[in-house]
């Protein structure tokens, strides 16, 4: 449950830096050092949230689930041929 809400507080954020980023662009074009600022900022946010969904799938605190889950789990119970 901690890593679900920790995911939706990354995507927030990450949508609250886009948002702050139009907001300045908008109100001031000829300035872009804070438009800069925060589209880097989500950048990072993006960066560490890609980091931490694949650090917690392959610890395990995340199980895949979905289609691409599914053929992996059949192609694992698959016997392989010529396999001594």
């Amino acid at each position: 449950m901690i890593v679900k809400l920790i995911i939706a507080i990354a995507f927030f954020l990450i949508i609250f830096s886009l948002g702050t980023a139009l907001f300045h662009l908008v109100k001031n074009p000829q300035q872009s050092d804070k438009t800069v600022k925060a589209l880097s900022l989500r950048i990072g946010l993006s960066l560490l949230l890609f980091l931490f969904l694949f650090i917690a799938i392959a610890t395990g605190l995340i199980k895949p689930h979905g289609i691409g889950a599914n053929m992996q789990m059949q192609k694992a119970q698959q016997p392989r041929n010529g396999a001594s």
